[in-house]
């Protein structure tokens, strides 16, 4: 699942390519890519006619493109396997094209939905008055953001019986951290992706917040963390931050600052990499 600097390749990329261009024409092919916009295909086609898209901007995991002079947005989620692609229109279609998005200029290019497992898709929702889409209230800034309240972040987390690494996952309570970059960060910061959040101090979750942004910028500049050839940004072209993993991944391996063996747990459905030696298991309360 692409997470927030994923995403933030994405978003820039639209915004060089397609924010304030007006639409022409919309081709839905496959209805699953608009499902989350229940007034149907027809209808998500007839209201994007004629409309131009304004900056493109994101919350944590989502993106957006306001529509300008409305009071909507189109919402894309990429899901597991989504990509918004800007191709020149005579390229052959790709073999997993959902939507197509052309506009009234003599650009050439237009903006291609394409999604091999059909998780993600594209929906148009009405804005909320401090400009997101109304589906995203729930979603709390991201650590890249310049109005995160760090000092907010710590008490909600301090004030919660739960895990750090279910915290960091929590879009409610921080937004844009996945598996990836939250087994990152704690792998930077030395903790246990179990520990509660009630024993981190006031310095100690500061750290941790402080990792994460580092690995996320780190990641952003190389384009990404790609596996596969499912993450892309709008040209087609995959990131690099994988070579550069210090956890998540890395079974088996040694830990690249105290050499002994990573180990790999179950965790939620997913899996959680870590070193036993740099990041101890907690203590159970007796």
């Amino acid at each position: 699942m692409p997470e927030l600097p994923e995403v933030e390749v994405v978003r820039r990329g639209l915004q060089t390519w397609v924010s304030g261009r007006t639409i022409a024409d919309v081709q839905v092919l496959h209805p699953r890519a608009i499902r989350r916009h229940l007034a149907g295909a027809e209808d998500f086609a007839a209201r994007l006619r004629d409309r131009t898209v304004g900056d493109a901007c994101r919350r944590g995991k989502y993106l957006w493109l306001p529509l300008t002079d409305t009071d909507t947005s189109i919402l894309g989620h990429l899901g597991m396997s989504g990509q918004l692609l800007v191709q020149p229109q005579d390229t052959a279609d790709e073999k997993h094209l959902r939507i197509r998005i052309r506009f009234a200029d003599a650009l050439g290019t237009e903006l291609r939905f394409v999604d091999q497992r059909t998780f993600g898709g594209l929906s148009l929702h009405e804005n909320a008055p401090d400009g997101l889409p109304d589906v995203l209230s729930h979603i709390a800034r991201d650590p890249l953001d310049p109005l995160f309240d760090d000092a907010a972040f710590h008490a909600a987390i301090r004030a919660r019986r739960t895990s750090v690494k279910r915290a960091l996952l929590d879009q409610s309570l921080i937004s844009g951290v996945g598996n990836i970059y939250a087994d990152e960060a704690l792998w930077r910061a030395r903790i246990h992706y179990e520990r509660p959040t009630a024993t981190l101090t006031r310095p100690r979750s500061a750290e941790l917040l402080r990792h994460v942004r580092d690995v996320m910028t780190a990641a952003l500049a190389v384009g990404g963390t790609t596996f596969d050839s499912l993450y892309v940004n709008v040209n087609g072209e995959s990131g690099y931050f994988d070579r550069s993993l210090d956890a998540y991944g890395r079974e088996d391996q040694p830990c690249r600052r105290c050499g002994t063996p990573m180990r790999r747990r179950p965790w939620m459905n997913r899996s959680s990499y870590f070193c036993p030696r740099c990041q101890r298991v907690p203590r159970t309360p007796s």
